[in-house]
């Protein structure tokens, strides 16, 4: 099994040394990666190391053990701290273990006392890596949680939440049979006082139990206050038995549950990931159940005969579009402007009647491109006003292709402008830094607060952008100003310090040293490497 990673932190070098020595490392299953002489040290080396474990003095210059602590449960949640102290304080062990201190020891330590407590800690740390690698236990997890990620998976699928992709991934996820063909969605209704869930509960249960359609097969998931019908048909002439064995099943309800159902149908639709267009249907056919009374099956189609001609650029198409271009992939980008072209066709219009849809989709894109604040010419060609007619198209295929070109130049203009934006994020950062390293009080959430970022995102883009973390980089800007200081005046060295953000003289010296490898003073008088 992999060692864990050790960084021991301790002002004694003495015990440091001591430490390193007297403990079998490797037989404990460890591995001692780093030391420190202060808590700053120990601070910039676990932020470049990621121990596993930190062992730490309390006393040290810079920054005391427990700051350090509370620093490193920051960014290393998961890291198992020991702490060491020469004072047998109960307030320092009551802070210590408020932190989540794994072991408080009192000096002098003895090899054996370590060994002990590293003992103990790597049992715990293997216990915790087991857990996580444990995939017995992560399945039991997801299977116990299987009920409400498939209840889940429902909501968002009827509300129009998922890509095709997203459908497709997860039903298989969850073990959700949704096969490609014709479906259409139906909404039963509970006619009776209040919002009863326990009558909603029994009417998806004899729902599901009662439905027979040949032909067909169907599942009930609670929707809101409603329970959802979701049916497959094998054609469309199944449609009208499934109105039948609807009507049947309402009859049935009112002699074995004694509750009046009304069921609402939508339009049938293609695949599954269509079946919020058919809800919406569904939902309009409800709406009538004031006027027609009595518990019945209401189906869209028979009220709205031009309900299947609709054609709209609804909200979620903007959803999924924008998306789609901003984030993910040219392939992604080519799959939406197909789908969303798809409809035209699957709707059955002429030419001409899939203009307004096509106006609603150009807008669309307007808006992404100018709130980007991208020219419209990069992405339409020079002199488009927005005005286009799908008359300007031979076919659907060209219009596709004339989509599918517009929205992958907006893909690949938003991308490299977000390229761009980390460039000048880092490039303002590092103004900011220029402008105070000076500042004590300087640190990654006082920079954060001006560019108004979190501190967790701009350290990844930093250290992405610039190859070193922020702390080494200001500690970098900070030395390259004392070089300047040390070679063209006569300042003080301690005033030097003050001058590049160390109100410790003696902090700043070490630094220096650790840096250039001479101490200030020996490299002012021509010691420096």
């Amino acid at each position: 099994m992999e060692k864990y990673r050790v960084l021991l932190a301790d002002d004694e070098e003495e015990i440091r040394s001591g430490i390193s020595r007297k403990i079998d490392w490797s037989a404990l299953g460890f591995t001692l990666v780093g030391e420190a002489a202060n808590g700053e040290e120990a601070l910039e080396l676990a932020e470049q190391l990621r121990p596993d474990v930190v062992l730490t003095d309390i006393k040290m210059p810079f920054m005391d053990g427990l700051e350090l602590c509370r620093r490193l449960k920051q960014f290393l949640p998961g890291a198992g701290l020991v702490v060491f102290s020469g004072f047998d304080d109960f307030e320092y062990a009551r802070q210590a273990v408020g932190m989540g201190v794994f072991e408080y020891i009192l000096k002098p330590i003895t090899a054996s006392e370590l060994s002990e407590v590293l003992t103990r800690l790597r049992e715990r740390l293997d216990g915790q890596r087991m857990e996580r690698r444990d995939m017995e236990t992560l399945r039991r997890r997801y299977e116990e949680s299987l009920p409400v990620l498939r209840e889940l998976f429902y909501t968002r699928l009827l509300s129009g939440q998922l890509n095709p992709e997203q459908v497709r991934e997860r039903a298989a996820r969850y073990e959700i049979d949704l096969p490609d063909g014709l479906w259409t969605a139906a909404l039963v209704h509970v006619d009776a006082p209040g919002r009863d869930e326990l009558l909603l509960l029994s009417a998806q249960s004899f729902l599901q139990e009662h439905f027979h359609l040949d032909g067909g097969q169907g599942r009930v998931v609670l929707y809101g206050d409603l329970a959802a019908l979701l049916v497959r048909l094998e054609s469309m002439n199944r449609l009208y038995p499934l109105l039948e064995e609807l009507d049947r099943l309402s009859r049935l309800s009112q002699s074995y549950l004694g509750i009046s159902l009304t069921t609402g149908v939508g339009l049938p639709c293609q695949g599954p990931e269509e079946l919020h267009r058919s809800l919406d249907g569904a939902r309009s056919a409800l709406d009538y159940r004031v006027l027609m009374g009595g518990s019945r099956v209401i189906y869209i189609g028979d009220l709205e005969p031009n309900a299947a001609a609709a054609l709209s650029f609804e909200e979620e198409d903007q959803r999924a579009l924008s998306a789609a271009i901003k984030l993910g992939t040219p392939e992604q980008v080519k799959g939406n402007v197909q789908a969303l072209v798809a409809r035209i066709s699957q709707a059955g219009l002429a030419l001409p009647q899939g203009h307004l849809f096509l106006l609603e989709l150009v807008t669309c894109l307007l808006r992404l491109t100018r709130s980007a604040g991208v020219s419209v010419e990069e992405v339409f060609g020079e002199g488009f006003t927005g005005a286009v007619s799908i008359s300007d198209f031979s076919n659907l295929k060209a219009l596709g292709d004339w989509l599918e070109v517009r929205c992958l130049r907006l893909h690949e203009l938003l991308g490299r402008q977000r390229s761009d934006l980390a460039w000048s994020t880092v490039e303002r950062a590092k103004d900011y830094i220029a402008r105070h390293y000076a500042d004590e009080q300087l640190s990654v959430e006082s920079l954060c607060s001006h560019i108004h970022l979190s501190p967790t995102y701009f350290s990844t883009l930093f250290k992405r952008e610039t190859g070193i973390s922020f702390t080494a980089y200001v500690t970098q800007v900070r030395m390259e100003e004392a070089v300047r200081l040390l070679r063209e005046t006569d300042e003080k060295t301690y005033r030097i310090a003050s001058q590049t953000g160390y109100s410790d003289p003696n902090y700043f010296s070490y630094v220096f040293k650790k840096q250039f490898g001479v101490s200030p003073s020996k490299f002012r008088a021509g010691g420096n490497p």
